[in-house]
């Protein structure tokens, strides 16, 4: 019928104005990083006694603190253990309890002493439509104290 090419309105943006579009989001994406949380708690000691006798010791005071092994490297001296909080409650119907875990590394340093390295971790655990679902939370102060107690017991 025509031959009229249709045309269309597109506003135009100035290079200024697309510029201050790009700044402000690459600027945003390199903030978003920063405002992340760090759930887990590290603590660390120096102690005199040799890495194989420090790791000993750990192995020694996890059931004592009521922590079960689930992991252990023994030629990198590393031990996972956790705890199952079954008294923890909320609101949620999906929570199940609360999982108290301590990564424990065991080492020498460059200074001739051994380092006992633990970080701890609190994970909620829920019960969802596809299965057991862990949420690792803010470390509770029931872990943090663990570690310190277990970092006092093997300092040497």
């Amino acid at each position: 019928m025509f031959d009229v090419e249709p045309r269309y309105i597109t506003r135009n943006l100035c290079p200024s104005e697309l510029c201050m579009r790009y700044r402000w989001l690459t600027g945003t994406l390199l903030l978003l990083p920063a405002c992340g949380q760090h759930y887990a708690e590290p603590a660390s000691v120096q102690t005199s006694a040799a890495p194989d006798a420090a790791f000993d010791c750990v192995k020694r005071q996890l059931p004592n603190l009521g922590y079960k092994q689930s992991s252990l490297d023994v030629a990198e001296h590393r031990i996972t253990a956790q705890k199952y909080d079954l008294e923890a409650r909320r609101s949620d119907v999906q929570f199940r309890r609360l999982i108290h875990r301590m990564e424990i590394e065991v080492g020498a340093n460059a200074a001739g002493q051994t380092s006992i390295d633990v970080i701890s971790h609190t994970i909620a655990d829920y019960t969802t439509q596809r299965g057991p679902t862990e949420v690792e939370e803010k470390a509770s102060p029931e872990v943090k104290e663990d570690a310190q107690k277990l970092l006092k017991a093997c300092r040497g």
